[in-house]
């Protein structure tokens, strides 16, 4: 298969998908679907409403451990290098330090939700 064959595929499915995409979704839409939706706040409502800080902190959390798996995922290439004893210290550093700073947050009551 040539490079020109395969751009006008890709090119052909790529209209169709976009066609598709346009037809596909329900015409008639009810008043629940066009209102603005918040993530559960009353849209017509105050827009300063107190809330709570803790679930930025879990949110955080969240984010810090799913940038470490980010950071870990290319250990098993990372055994091909030439010191993998290093590799393996350097990863358990990391994974000691954030299991330290996880125990730690838990001790101090940040993980709790409800006070």
């Amino acid at each position: 298969m040539n490079l020109t064959t395969m751009i006008l595929i890709s090119l052909a499915l790529t209209i169709v998908l976009a066609i598709v995409s346009f037809w596909l979704p329900m015409i008639a839409s009810d008043h629940e679907k066009v209102s603005p939706y918040e993530c559960g706040f009353d849209p017509l409502g105050s827009a300063r409403l107190p809330f709570s800080l803790r679930f930025f902190l879990i949110a955080i959390l969240f984010l810090l451990f799913d940038l470490e798996i980010a950071l870990l995922l290319p250990l098993p290439w990372a055994d091909q290098l030439t010191s993998p004893l290093m590799t393996f210290f350097l990863a358990s550093a990391v994974l000691i330090l954030l299991t330290v700073g996880l125990i730690y947050e838990w001790f101090q009551g940040g993980l709790e939700w409800a006070e």
